[in-house]
């Protein structure tokens, strides 16, 4: 076995222990008690996901960065739909399934999953024979388009393609 093929577990372990550490500090903050538990919880949580879910797409943690702004702008977006249709007098709703053909690996079909799920009025529920399966609040919305513009996104952190907007 070569240099570069022994490195590649520490590297995808290095980027896994980085992700999810900073997911722990944005989730409990920087106090000294917070680190002091994520010291303990992250290298398990490391552990864990590399027998869970076996590296097979290398992730690159710089072009993941650059989903966040839509990532989080989407959940906001969402949350605001999901209460006007709520409050509304009416409640504009035409709930239903639609199922959407993705072309991503199984890791990446449930981060896409995940994703969709902060659109507006969609709840992805898991999928089906290489299909995402979603409920969404209104079945007139073009959810399908956007899930394919969150697929070739997400794909691109997952290959290395470009990131398109």
């Amino acid at each position: 076995m070569s240099a570069g093929a022994a490195a590649k577990p520490l590297v995808s372990c290095f980027k896994r222990a980085v992700l999810l550490a900073g997911l722990w500090v944005g989730l409990v903050g920087a106090d000294l008690e917070g680190l002091a538990a994520g010291a303990l919880a992250v290298p398990v949580a490391v552990w864990l996901s590399l027998h869970l879910l076996p590296s097979v797409h290398p992730i690159r943690l710089l072009r993941l960065t650059t989903l966040l702004p839509g990532f989080l702008w989407r959940s906001v977006v969402g949350g605001i739909d999901v209460a006007w249709r709520a409050f509304h007098p009416r409640m504009p709703l035409r709930p239903g399934w639609i199922s959407v053909p993705v072309s991503l690996p199984d890791g990446g079909r449930v981060a896409l999953g995940t994703e969709v799920s902060l659109m507006p009025g969609t709840l992805s529920a898991g999928t089906h024979e290489r299909r995402l399966l979603i409920h969404v609040l209104d079945t007139r919305a073009q959810v399908d388009e956007a899930v394919r513009l969150d697929e070739a996104r997400l794909a691109s952190v997952l290959r290395g393609g470009p990131v398109r907007p």
